[in-house]
């Protein structure tokens, strides 16, 4: 007797542990990913001039989740970007070159202060770009004289700000007519109540939530979205 195939709603679901290792990752990070609203337009659009700058340096500043990593990823590949590590950072202070240089957390990621401060005189020496990120504001950076901070001030500044609770739902409204889904109001409610309060994670959840509603074979509930929620974060 010849097997019968399964339809598309008979198919297993996924297991939570298979989404996790497919939809756990980090998001894409391009151009058309970015979530441009009112907390990060100003960076965007800077990042965006590139090359058109008024001067080379170029600090982001932002909460985990702000966005600046994606941001400086977007630049980086923009300018064609050589992205600075702690143990490499003495290869980039005495080297030299024109090449643009992606410094991220620079508040927070064990580099050397002489080294940074070289790099940020090259910068300024040379017309050599460079784009800084960091969670904190410059005088809260933990160096031990004011040599970098001094330079770091100098630089073109920019702040990211959460998004409120209306911005994030204008979000998920977006994404969900991206994709052609149709998501009850209350539903988008429930997600941002209790959601990581970042752009990136509306992507993030939205695409999710997407495959677990063809996983299941139905719309996207509440349910699904709590299933959704419990999965984010658990990475």
């Amino acid at each position: 007797m010849q097997a019968q195939k399964k339809s598309p709603s008979t198919l297993s679901p996924l297991t939570k542990e298979q989404l996790i290792l497919d939809l756990g990752h980090d998001v894409a990070q391009t151009e058309d990913d970015f979530m441009v609203c009112a907390g990060n337009e100003m960076a965007f659009g800077h990042v965006m001039a590139f090359p058109d700058w008024a001067a080379p340096m170029t600090l982001v500043v932002g909460a985990a989740k702000s966005g600046k990593s994606h941001l400086a990823r977007i630049w980086a590949r923009r300018a064609g970007a050589a992205i600075m590590r702690p143990d490499i950072a003495e290869t980039f202070a005495t080297e030299g070159g024109r090449q643009p240089v992606l410094v991220e957390d620079a508040d927070r990621n064990g580099y050397e202060e002489a080294e940074l401060f070289h790099l940020l005189n090259q910068s300024m020496r040379d017309d050599r770009p460079l784009l800084m990120t960091a969670r904190t504001q410059v005088n809260e950076w933990p160096y031990k004289t004011n040599d970098v901070k001094s330079r770091v001030r100098l630089a073109a500044h920019f702040s990211l700000t959460a998004p409120d609770d209306i911005l994030l739902s204008q979000m998920f409204v977006k994404l969900f007519a991206d994709r052609q889904l149709s998501v009850d109001p209350k539903v988008i409610s429930y997600l941002v109540g209790r959601m990581e309060r970042s752009s990136e994670e509306v992507v993030a959840l939205v695409e999710l939530l997407d495959r677990l509603s063809l996983s299941r074979g139905r719309a996207i509930t509440r349910a699904i979205a709590a299933e959704a929620l419990v999965i984010r974060s658990e990475r």
